[in-house]
């Protein structure tokens, strides 16, 4: 079984006063998978005290520097094979994503801290003003202490939108990662600490009301960056309003795709679309959550994405031939169960498809086969709410305004798709997208540039991550004024 612990100054130590707790397998609950530290808020108090610390030392190095320091730190994740083995089907133990997934989120985290490193020379141009009136330099600097908070669905790509960009910008750091999936990103976070000076990056596992608000409410937190659902974002906001911490929220997400009557649904478009809505079983903030067709296509994509979707093997993670894994938590699958229940109830069809090579083995775990929902009204719990797990309600429309109107209509505004043959409509539809990123032809993280910043409208969130962008959240701006023609 893996052991994590906490990193404090450096350290890789227990907690003070709780121990541990277990860590199971979502694809067999009875199994216990690891112990992972059980921190408290005397543990914040240490982390916090320890990133403080170390934030002057930190600071005072260039944007040159720092991005050597990531550039190694990226070398160094993937440096040792073994090593980065182990921590891959742990985490396919602990979480339920299948190998490919846990591969690709590991391999692809040291891609985020060369993309942050990519930027030093931009950050450390000054803007200038020239004068008259004034001769001014529009600088920026780092913040402080950042308390970073991380999902438990994608923890590491999520990770990698966050701690490059605070890291890049001079900050030190504080991480909590969700308490469901703990184990092998703890180990990770412990190997990029390894490169980087005692305190800049710290780590605290342990229940999110235990641990919680001590760390969002820290005098000495001056930045918070937390990705999760909207609730939560919600409570972090009113707790952190009374220091006025600066704030980074990405939450939840009702992704909707527009598919217009000229959209190419050959068998790679219609793999993406499934991809794009059943991915780590449909726990992802921006996957595809609600397909639109115009209704002289209803019929082709339906056929076409039962099709690729009947594909779909549910099982273990491990076993190679598995393609969709158990969903993460009780918790979650209840509410997907209940979403599809309530549809059905309303008259909707609920259509459950691909193969399952062992029933017992499902029947136990926490799955749920892919399922595809047609007839059921915009408001039915399914469209208007997120599902995140492997639900794909698929509706029509009319004409264009119809199928606007319908993806805006909503609380949430993470991301969306449009898909058509014509370059120019696609521009035109994407841009009135109430949405934070806008794919063509494609949906989904695995087809989301890294270069760009990420984040969302209304109910989906405040401010960005990812790109120059996302370090910028890390900055405050700082304007250096004198008499014109003496500064510049």
């Amino acid at each position: 079984m893996a052991e994590t612990q906490l990193i404090i100054g450096g350290e890789w130590t227990p907690a003070v006063r709780r121990g541990q707790y277990e860590v199971r397998n979502p694809a067999r609950p009875d199994e216990v998978v690891g112990q992972a530290a059980n921190g408290d808020e005397e543990d914040v108090e240490r982390a916090v005290q320890a990133a403080h610390t170390a934030f002057p030392g930190w600071a005072a190095l260039s944007f040159q520097q720092r991005a050597e320091i990531l550039t190694k730190a990226a070398r160094h994740l993937t440096a040792d094979d073994e090593e980065l083995q182990t921590r891959i089907r742990l985490f396919t133990r602990e979480h339920g994503k299948i190998l490919k997934e846990s591969t690709l989120e590991m391999t692809r985290l040291g891609d985020r801290f060369l993309s942050s490193a990519s930027f030093a020379e931009r950050l450390a141009t000054d803007a200038q003003l020239p004068g008259p009136p004034f001769d001014t330099l529009i600088t920026h600097q780092p913040r402080g202490v950042a308390a970073l908070i991380i999902p438990w669905n994608w923890p590491l790509s999520i990770l990698g939108g966050k701690l490059p960009q605070a890291l890049m910008a001079g900050n030190t750091v504080v991480i909590k990662p969700a308490s469901q999936s703990p184990l092998a990103p703890s180990l990770t976070i412990r190997r990029i600490a390894e490169i980087f000076p005692p305190g800049v990056i710290n780590l605290v596992t342990g229940s999110s009301s235990r641990i919680g608000d001590p760390l969002i409410s820290h005098p000495l937190v001056r930045k918070i960056n937390f990705t999760g659902g909207t609730e939560t974002g919600r409570h972090i906001m009113r707790v952190a309003s009374k220091t006025l911490k600066h704030l980074t929220l990405e939450l939840g997400g009702n992704d909707a795709a527009i598919v217009l009557q000229d959209a190419q649904l050959d068998p790679p478009a219609l793999q993406r679309m499934v991809m794009g809505a059943f991915l780590t079983t449909g726990q992802v903030c921006m996957a595809l959550k609600r397909l639109y067709v115009h209704r002289s296509r209803f019929d082709e994509l339906l056929e076409g994405v039962t099709a690729v979707a009947s594909q779909s093997v549910v099982g273990d993670g491990l076993d190679p031939q598995v393609t969709m894994g158990p969903l993460n938590n009780e918790a979650q699958l209840q509410v997907v169960r209940e979403m599809a229940e309530q549809a059905r109830q309303k008259g909707a069809r609920v259509h459950e498809v691909g193969s399952v090579p062992d029933q017992d083995l499902f029947e136990k775990g926490y799955f749920h086969r892919p399922t595809i929902i047609t007839g059921a009204g915009h408001d039915s719990k399914v469209v208007s709410e997120e599902q995140f797990g492997p639900l794909m309600p698929i509706l029509s429309f009319n004409d264009e305004e119809e199928a606007i109107r319908m993806a805006n209509d909503t609380e949430f505004g993470l991301c969306s798709s449009v898909w058509t043959s014509d370059r120019d409509r696609a521009l035109r539809v994407a841009r009135q997208l109430e949405a934070g990123y806008t794919y063509l032809n494609a949906h989904g993280p695995m087809l989301q540039d890294n270069r760009a910043p990420f984040g969302g409208f209304k109910q989906s969130g405040l401010g960005r991550n990812l790109g120059y962008e996302g370090i910028l959240d890390f900055l405050e701006p700082h304007s250096i004024s004198s008499v014109p023609g003496w500064l510049l």
